[in-house]
């Protein structure tokens, strides 16, 4: 067996998913080599199930869809912002 690659990106990982899925290759068995070749936490088999059908849905893009919602950065910044009120700094 092959030493796991350590160091990837999700990008990575999610067109080996698209390559794999473009190929014909079924979900749990994209999921077997991604462990074999990525190590366990690369992507759970929800995960893999999960993009192949976004894949099947016609979607091209590997990205992550923007979120909605305040980003968490303005939110660490009213903490920060606030805790300074409390301590004086």
């Amino acid at each position: 067996m092959a030493t796991p690659i350590k160091e990837w990106s999700k990008l990575e990982v999610r067109a080996v998913v698209r390559f794999l899925f473009s190929k014909g290759t079924k979900p749990s068995e994209i999921h077997k080599q991604i462990a074999e070749t990525y190590g366990e936490g690369a992507m759970s088999r929800y995960r893999v199930y999960q993009w192949c059908t976004w894949f099947g849905e016609g979607r091209t893009s590997l990205g992550d869809e923007p979120m909605s919602g305040r980003p968490k950065t303005r939110r660490t910044q009213l903490v920060l912002t606030n805790s300074l009120d409390v301590t004086g700094g």
